[in-house]
């Protein structure tokens, strides 16, 4: 996990400050937004760099969350129209035990391979409920789809990319056949990434900042 976020935040920091400074220049409202949403991305980021991992393998999906809406922001203000969120995480589920970084993967990979090479962009949405008494995550696109964006075939799948490859990988190692990815093209256009796992609450997690976007 520490690999990870190792290689995926300071790429992503250093665009976003890149891109602030250009529209500091060309757009002052836009660079303001996206410097608010990068503070409260750090603001939920940092203290989980400081814990060395005394929380344990899991964190919380409220705590996920605090950091996707962030960054789903500043990828609204870089794409503009050509991207349209929304976070639909209830309250009572904030406490929910969650993998860190997973949450943050899933969408990552809707938005590089399914939103982005569309000339018109799309919808993104992330939705968490619970069915038959497990913790369901859904990441839901209407991008390009699984074949345009390199996957094998239309039908549910495991996936194929690094990423994905990761998370099933950690899936196995903290729940073993409990959990599982499946990937699925959406009728209407897009992929449909279901995140199934164990529900379990974590009592002590925090829950104060904003689910939706």
């Amino acid at each position: 996990v520490a690999a990870v976020q190792a290689q995926v935040e300071p790429h992503f920091l250093f665009n976003t400050l890149a891109s602030i400074d250009h529209l500091i220049e060309t757009d002052p409202p836009r660079a303001s937004r996206m410097q608010k949403s990068l503070i409260a991305l750090l603001r939920a980021t940092l203290p989980n760099l400081r814990d060395d991992g005394a929380q344990g393998p899991l964190r919380t999906l409220g705590q996920e969350a605090d950091v996707i809406v962030p960054y789903l922001d500043i990828m609204k203000v870089r794409m503009e129209d050509r991207l349209q969120a929304q976070v639909d995480i209830p309250e009572g589920l904030r406490s929910a035990q969650f993998p860190p970084l997973m949450l943050q993967g899933l969408v990552e990979n809707a938005i590089k391979h399914g939103l982005e090479p569309k000339a018109e962009g799309g919808q993104l949405v992330v939705k968490a409920q619970v069915v038959d008494g497990a913790l369901s995550l859904s990441v839901r696109d209407t991008g390009v789809g699984l074949i345009q964006a390199g996957h094998a075939a239309p039908s549910p799948t495991t996936g194929s990319g690094t990423g994905l490859a990761n998370i099933r990988e950690r899936l196995q190692l903290l729940f073993g056949d409990r959990a599982t990815l499946v990937l699925s093209s959406v009728p209407e256009g897009g992929t449909l990434a279901t995140l199934t796992l164990p529900y379990q609450v974590q009592p002590s997690a925090p829950s104060t900042s904003p689910s939706r976007l």
